[in-house]
């Protein structure tokens, strides 16, 4: 799967339709309510964040970082490597995650057009307060249909996702399987270190 076909699908969390009868906590919910609000945002002053990313970046921290459990998703990514880690090193860990995820939900916003469509399918069964998936399938301008779902678990704070999972593909696993390796031979400063700089770049 190409980066392109990724931004494009992280890009097209903005929501056209969604069960109407959906609960105003419930996570199918949660992600219409957040990503309408950037659709609506990005759709008018698109121009403006293609001059000026970083702008789009501080809209993508402010309306749909506050969605996502970063510190749950870091000790997944980690896995096994992450086990007997202070408290403090897995929040650090995952700023620098966050800041990545800034970063490449930012470049795949700069994608979005209104040729692209999603349909929120209705909600499986009972929520799970584990883990509830909600599910996406994103219509691209070719005409190609892409699933792209998205891994939610309740927190003190409320429903919080933690993973998405492109064409069948978690980013979870998919950096767990750069990372852990990596934090076991070199050491979570190093990885932490070079996260920031840049110097460890992650393919998806």
């Amino acid at each position: 799967m190409s980066i392109r076909v990724l931004l494009l699908a992280i890009a097209c969390l903005f929501c056209n339709g969604l069960n109407a009868q959906a609960q105003a906590d419930d996570p199918v919910a949660l992600v219409e309510r957040t990503t309408g609000r950037i659709f609506a945002n990005v759709a008018e002053n698109l121009e403006e964040y293609t001059a000026n990313p970083q702008a789009l970046k501080t809209l993508v921290r402010t309306d749909l970082m506050p969605l996502l459990d970063v510190n749950y998703a870091a000790r997944l990514v980690l896995g096994r490597a992450g086990r007997g880690l202070e408290k403090e090193k897995i929040e650090e860990f995952a700023i620098c995650m966050s800041s990545l995820l800034v970063n490449r939900y930012s470049k795949g916003l700069l994608y979005f057009s209104s040729d692209i469509k999603l349909q929120v399918l209705p909600q499986r069964g009972e929520l799970n307060e584990k883990v509830t998936r909600v599910r996406t399938r994103v219509t691209l301008p070719n005409g190609k249909e892409a699933p792209v779902d998205y891994a939610f678990h309740k927190t003190p704070e409320g429903w919080k996702a933690f993973d998405v999972i492109v064409e069948g593909i978690s980013y979870i696993t998919t950096y767990r399987n750069q990372i852990m390796p990596d934090v076991q031979a070199n050491g979570i400063d190093s990885v932490i270190a070079r996260l920031g700089t840049g110097d460890l770049e992650l393919s998806n």
